[in-house]
């Protein structure tokens, strides 16, 4: 019988901890959603990265942004956190994906980093933009 309490009084407090949780809206799934949040989230990656110009992937999970010294950052949602990194002359961008799948990945350079699928509007001027970095270096 004392086992069946302290059971029923341990389901209740983890019961009790996340509605408290949840009223205080913790936790959650961040979103890259609007050019705000892809700001903030660039701010946090790149200390000083002030986007001029940003896109958002579909799914709000992850983000490129373009500063005024003409740099380009890609961002992902890494747990319930954003990475990112500022793209160098190893980044390169490529069309891709079926029909309701990503139409651009974006590879940094950076293998531990990985590639990142975005669903934009504006693929195609993300890609030759991203793929001009690399033209920089070479000239």
């Amino acid at each position: 019988m004392a086992l069946l309490l302290q059971t029923a009084g341990s389901l209740v407090a983890i019961l009790a901890l996340a509605g408290l949780a949840w009223w205080l809206k913790l936790g959650g799934v961040p979103r890259l959603d609007s050019e705000a949040a892809v700001a903030r989230a660039a701010g946090e990656v790149e200390d000083g990265f002030t986007p001029i110009a940003a896109a958002c992937d579909a799914e709000g999970a992850s983000a490129l942004a373009c500063d005024g010294a003409g740099r380009i950052i890609v961002i992902k949602r890494h747990g319930n956190r954003f990475a990112g990194r500022v793209l160098g002359p190893k980044a390169s961008a490529q069309l891709g994906g079926q029909p309701g799948e990503f139409n651009l990945e974006v590879d940094p350079g950076e293998p531990r980093f990985g590639k990142v699928f975005l669903t934009l509007d504006d693929a195609q001027a993300w890609a030759d933009a991203i793929n001009r970095l690399n033209a920089r270096q070479d000239a």
